[in-house]
């Protein structure tokens, strides 16, 4: 399948005690699907998937699924540090209903594009359904073309997140291999994905803006370019003021100014911001037509 539309990367509320606030995300969850949510991604850099523990992930994983009832697609990233737990988030989410599993690729250590490759096919086999690559930059892992054509001979590998500026990569991907699902990234050029050939976009502040992320996807497939563009200057400016405090933590003050429960608290060592730091981030959202 090929993932189509608007999906916010869920970010993920929690209890003090890093269990998964579920009263939270389900009315987060279920306010995305009523304004026209076309998926979510679980557990990815937006959700801090990689800082959950096992147990919470599986929480989380669950949840989604459940409050989702099949009515939009749920892609899961699961990467871990350790692959053998990896595999067994992967084998879990397919075991709750999950569309397709996600995962960045090995971090930290140097472990070459033949690592890359096993890494990836050993995921791949664990499960039956759809593998999303994450190329995110973060990671330090260049997923050269030549890479990339090596990947897609396995199977299950259906799609890649491209959160990553180099639209010529896009289009050169695009034109290799017409059948894979290539997902935008980067909110703050969504517009540019699409026109670069992206079918869809995972993103953060989809969360809390999605009708006007929606009305940038629709207006482009309706060519209306003038409208898209417009609107794409006004969401890169509400991106930026997001890089600008702190990103995540920023999401998560958003949300909580929404008038959503769970989402004050951060994961350690995130810090909370101060009345100060909040109250300048809302303002300049105000400034930038957002509703609070």
């Amino acid at each position: 399948m090929k993932f189509k539309g608007i999906i916010p990367a869920l970010v993920t509320p929690v209890n003090k005690d890093r269990t998964i606030n579920v009263p939270a995300l389900e009315k987060l969850v279920k306010d995305l699907i009523e304004q026209g949510a076309d998926g979510f991604y679980v557990g990815g850099a937006t959700g801090e998937g990689v800082v959950l523990s096992a147990d919470a992930h599986r929480q989380l994983t669950r949840e989604v699924i459940r409050i989702t009832d099949r009515r939009v697609p749920v892609i899961v990233h699961v990467a871990r540090m350790n692959n053998e737990e990896m595999i067994e988030l992967a084998k879990y989410a397919e075991s709750c209903g999950a569309d397709a599993i996600s995962a960045i690729p090995p971090i930290f250590y140097k472990y070459g594009n033949d690592g890359i490759y096993e890494y990836y096919k050993e995921l791949a086999d664990s499960v039956n359904i759809p593998i999303i690559i994450y190329n995110n930059p973060n990671t330090g892992v260049t997923f050269t073309q030549a890479l990339l054509d090596r990947l897609f001979t396995i199977k299950q590998i259906t799609g890649i997140k491209w959160t990553n500026y180099d639209f010529s990569a896009v289009m050169q991907l695009k034109y290799r291999h017409p059948e894979i699902n290539i997902i935008n990234g980067p909110d703050e050029v969504l517009l540019l994905g699409l026109t670069a050939g992206c079918d869809s976009c995972i993103g953060t502040t989809y969360n809390f803006v999605l009708p006007l992320a929606k009305k940038i996807y629709n207006a482009f497939l309706d060519g209306d370019m003038k409208t898209a563009q417009s609107e794409q200057m006004r969401l890169a400016c509400i991106v930026d003021a997001l890089l600008w405090h702190q990103g995540l933590m920023a999401s998560r003050v958003i949300l909580k100014n929404q008038g959503y429960d769970g989402f004050e608290v951060p994961h350690f060592p995130m810090v909370p911001f101060t009345k100060e730091q909040e109250t300048e981030l809302i303002e300049r959202l105000k400034e930038l037509g957002m509703e609070f």
